[in-house]
């Protein structure tokens, strides 16, 4: 039986739940797909670059799971995925947007609430236009920047670089690892950062430089469902004062919010912070 862990700040169950695995042949390439048992609403979770949905594992795990329906892929050239058949036409935010659209139809999800990190919260906004089911989407780690804010929106970085740069030394698999995760420290997530198909980072940088894709400060100040913002206060990529700024038309609860102690991926860090706000968010747009 499953305890219930809100109030206290834990999210493990007890006995552990088990997350099934399937593979899914796309037009991208074969897909590895991690799904819970939830009845409820589907919640599709998107990782960020270089990572995969094992990441998202104090989600799955928690009560959230047993609740909803959630879906974990790995993006083509990450995790359990293979690579892109087509390393040009998937290897981009828009690219990626296609492909986690067209995972939820081969599941015969046809309504669903999307969480995106980092970029996985860019994939959710391209995904506004090419999903019509999509009920909210919450975002954490993602500057929504059109092509002239780039440098806006995200922070200077030891690491920065490596966001687009092809070829990973050991040395760079463990910054990249440690410094988009951070604490707690496993040693998975360097097995995660060295598997990435190093051209999904070199053209997806390539191209979100050159502006390809919508313009994402205008996708979210146009018509859109409810979009959840939180970020880390100790956030060592994004600039959180210019996410603060960005003009939202259905901005959730009315602001940006901010988790202290926490860094680039608050659902990794502080899931007994994250969590309960993740489920309120959920819970609003569930029964909007």
């Amino acid at each position: 039986m499953l305890c219930n862990c809100f109030e206290t700040g834990r999210f493990q169950t007890e006995p552990k739940m088990t997350i099934a695995q399937k593979t899914l042949e796309t037009s991208h390439g074969r897909i590895a797909v991690r799904e819970t048992g939830g009845k409820g609403t589907a919640v599709l979770l998107i990782h960020g670059n270089s990572s995969s949905g094992a990441v998202f594992r104090n989600q799955l795990e928690s009560p959230l799971g047993e609740r909803y329906h959630m879906i974990a892929p790995d993006l083509p050239g990450h995790g359990a995925s293979g690579n892109a058949i087509d390393p040009d036409r998937s290897y981009s935010m828009e690219g990626y947007a296609d492909a986690m659209t067209e995972v939820l139809g081969l599941l015969g999800i046809d309504k669903g609430i999307v969480f995106g990190w980092s970029l996985g919260g860019h994939i959710g906004l391209e995904m506004i236009d090419r999903y019509p089911g999509l009920l909210g989407l919450m975002i954490s780690g993602t500057p929504p920047v059109a092509p002239e804010e780039v440098g806006n929106g995200f922070k200077s970085s030891p690491h920065m670089h490596l966001a687009g740069q092809e070829a990973f030394t050991a040395a760079d698999v463990e910054a990249y690892a440690r410094s988009t995760c951070g604490e707690p420290f496993e040693p998975f997530l360097l097995d995660t950062v060295a598997r990435t198909d190093g051209r999904a980072r070199r053209l997806m940088f390539e191209k979100f430089a050159a502006g390809t894709g919508r313009n994402q400060r205008e996708i979210v100040a146009g018509k859109t469902p409810p979009i959840a913002v939180l970020n880390g206060i100790d956030e060592p990529f994004v600039n959180t004062d210019f996410v603060s700024a960005v003009k939202f038309s259905n901005l959730w609860e009315g602001k940006a919010h901010l988790l202290d102690k926490s860094g680039h991926a608050p659902f990794w860090d502080s899931p007994g912070r994250f969590n309960p706000i993740f489920a309120r968010f959920l819970e609003s747009v569930d029964q909007a």
